[in-house]
């Protein structure tokens, strides 16, 4: 029973680790709430998209005299911002829409919303412009397995990290597991996604200061001291030290600190990409 119960909260866990990622990652929409005129609006503005075709930034807005401009430039530069005026798609509810131009594999543009009504203005989002981020499109037969494996990963490492505080054997199987699951997801289909999208296999430490790949470097290093240590007597102090530390790193919100594309030398850098937080 207390098996079951401590995989019960593995999976829990897990999964709040999951949504938390996807929640506070750069490429989740931005989420905006504001009133205008008498109307609550609630609109999603897209943080990444694919290099095959411009980018459509569609705003749920059924009232029809509301008008939209889509006010943009290449990001990071000082370019002077270019301005698109929204369209209405004849969808249910309407939808007020307009393109963002697409750019290589990492290029960024900075973009913003302006909304008009009579003579009310709403700047969407008030604080600062989104940043959108273009990538190469990944094929599911390796995207697929890789998040499919790093859920594992985690949700295995979670599992060892709870039997391993109960003192219960199994946390070594669970170690060992963790660790293969690790080196296929993150150590081979890692560096593969990244190749499809921004045309490196690796840019984290020690050859650029990619966050993601540099983290996966340590959460598999923290697992392959666990996964040594392991194997021919039990070292507990070790798997709680390393599911620690993968927990440690999936707090860090994915593709935080990316590739980036430098306009000015026509080459992939690595630079920060903007959160949910902010």
């Amino acid at each position: 029973m207390k098996k079951v119960v401590l995989w019960l909260i593995a999976a829990v866990l897990t999964l709040s680790a999951v949504v938390y990622q996807r929640v506070t990652g750069p490429t989740h929409e931005k989420k905006i709430r504001t009133e205008m005129e008498g109307n609550t609006l609630r609109v999603d503005l897209i943080r990444s998209h694919v290099t095959t075709s411009d980018a459509l930034v569609e705003l749920e807005i059924p009232d029809t005299t509301i008008r939209g401009t889509l006010v943009f430039r290449r990001y990071p530069t000082g370019d002077p911002w270019r301005k698109h005026h929204m369209v209405r798609m004849k969808t249910d509810p309407e939808i007020l829409a307009g393109v963002l131009p697409v750019q290589p594999a990492a290029g960024k543009l900075e973009y913003y919303v302006v909304l008009e009504k009579n003579d009310v203005i709403r700047t969407l989002p008030e604080e600062s412009p989104v940043i959108i981020r273009f990538k190469d499109p990944v094929p599911d037969a390796v995207l697929v397995p890789h998040v499919f494996l790093m859920f594992l990963a985690m949700l295995f490492s979670t599992a060892a990290l709870l039997f391993a505080l109960f003192r219960l054997p199994a946390y070594r199987s669970y170690t060992f597991v963790t660790f293969w699951f690790l080196l296929a997801g993150g150590m081979i289909l890692g560096p593969i996604v990244q190749k499809f999208a921004f045309g490196s296999f690796w840019t984290g430490f020690p050859l650029g200061q990619d966050l993601t790949d540099s983290k996966t470097l340590i959460a598999f290093a923290g697992y392959l001291v666990a996964f040594l240590g392991n194997r021919k007597k039990e070292r507990r102090t070790l798997t709680i030290m390393a599911a620690i530390l993968l927990l440690l790193v999936y707090s860090i919100p994915h593709s935080l600190f990316g590739s980036e594309l430098d306009y000015e030398k026509g080459e992939i850098i690595q630079g920060m990409i903007h959160t949910n937080w902010l």
